[in-house]
């Protein structure tokens, strides 16, 4: 018998870690020392946050960089970086480091932002909750999918791939068990870059009932 797919949400616990950036400099040294759940926290809060519009600048790297240091051409190398793409945190830190490292190469002067204004690191402990949704069937997939928090939503469609090092997301792994193979591949294949959150749970759901239409 197949697995139902029992719907999880998490709450986050957001921690301050003591290291702060005046400067392009400590920034990058702070991005090698600091854990990877900070490097989460600082790169895919911003897919959950923005839940009805996407934001310029898609990480807080790239955000501080333009904001506090006014570099606008290195924040837009950081902010073009498709954190998506990356299925290791640690990947993704290697990228950050080869940007601004390639940066101060070419760099001869530091320049440090105004008092009040520094890089602060956090980082983010998540704890994971079973919610009453449950789907034995595409239909009832259909319907949860509708009726979860956008919490849930990103939880198994970015969180759990990336924190618990899952070869794709939850809801592609669930429909391949399934032997929704096409539609497994089309929800992995959804660029969320082009979509803010919710715009992305709509999708998610017209695929579904797309898929439920054609097996009829």
């Amino acid at each position: 018998m197949k697995e139902p797919f029992y719907f999880n949400t998490r709450i986050t616990q957001v921690e301050l870690l003591g290291r702060v950036a005046r400067n392009v400099k400590e920034l990058l040294e702070g991005i090698k020392r600091v854990p990877s759940s900070s490097i989460y926290h600082h790169t895919h809060k911003y897919l959950e946050q923005h839940r009805f519009f996407s934001p310029e600048h898609p990480n807080d790297f790239s955000y501080w960089i333009n904001t506090s240091l006014g570099l606008k051409k290195l924040a837009e190398k950081i902010a073009s970086v498709d954190i998506i793409q990356f299925s290791d945190i640690e990947d993704l830190r290697a990228k950050f480091i080869q940007i601004l490292e390639d940066y101060l190469k070419d760099s001869f002067f530091l320049r440090n932002c105004i008092p009040s204004e520094e890089f602060r690191f956090l980082s983010s402990k998540i704890f994971v909750l079973p919610t009453p949704f449950v789907a034995h069937n595409l239909e009832e997939f259909g319907e949860a999918l509708k009726r979860v928090t956008a919490h849930s939503f990103y939880f198994h469609m970015f969180e759990a791939r990336l924190r618990l090092k899952k070869p794709d997301n939850d809801f592609s792994c669930w429909l391949r068990d399934q032997g929704y193979v096409r539609l497994a591949e089309k929800v992995s294949q959804l660029d969320p870059y082009t979509y803010t959150l919710e715009g992305l749970r709509r999708k998610l759901i017209r695929l579904v009932e797309e898929e439920i239409k054609n097996v009829r």
